[in-house]
């Protein structure tokens, strides 16, 4: 793991702030390449379908990095929104900045490839495996096992949103766990 004293010049890189609930963060089409950090609250992202209807992609809760990937590691616009679900504190830094430290700095270089690199690319892939392997109620269960600071917290809609299914699916699904226990 990295040296925290390492660390400390990213420390003093990082913008602290605090955002509204419904305030947007990242908005569709913006090209920052910025990096945010959760220390408290939800953040979500989506996407405007062909009827203008928004779908929730991710949520992300307190201690997890997210960003306008699509700036990042692509220059191009993002295709998301990034909005707060609650009253929200970030922790947020220049991609360019956190690059520069990263390949000056072995310990921040080392939490880049340690965590941040890994964490997205490993995310990406388990969420793919979960469409293609698994049923909806498998998704569900193994999103609430994963997540359960999230299940209650965001709106029924958005969690039905990220499994790929209906509220109504979702609704389902959770009568008959919620009768299989009883």
């Amino acid at each position: 793991m990295a040296n925290l004293k390492g660390l400390l010049p990213l420390f003093r890189h990082l913008t602290i702030r605090t955002v509204e609930k419904g305030e947007v963060l990242v908005e569709r089409g913006a090209t920052q390449k910025e990096l945010f950090f959760i220390r408290k609250g939800m953040v979500r992202s989506y996407f405007l379908n062909e009827k203008l209807e928004e779908i929730t992609f991710q949520l992300f809760p307190e201690y997890y990095i997210f960003g306008n990937i699509h700036a990042v590691l692509f220059d191009e616009p993002s295709h998301f929104c990034f909005q707060a679900l609650e009253k929200t504190k970030v922790y947020s830094i220049d991609y360019t900045s956190y690059f520069e430290l990263s390949s000056k700095n072995p310990d921040v270089s080392q939490l880049n490839m340690s965590f941040l690199g890994k964490k997205v690319v490993k995310q990406a892939f388990q969420r793919v495996e979960s469409f293609v392997a698994l049923t909806p109620e498998e998704r569900y269960r193994k999103y609430a096992k994963d997540h359960p600071n999230i299940i209650g917290r965001a709106p029924d809609k958005y969690i039905a949103n990220v499994l790929g299914i209906t509220p109504v699916s979702l609704s389902r699904i959770r009568n008959r766990i919620a009768s299989k226990v009883d």
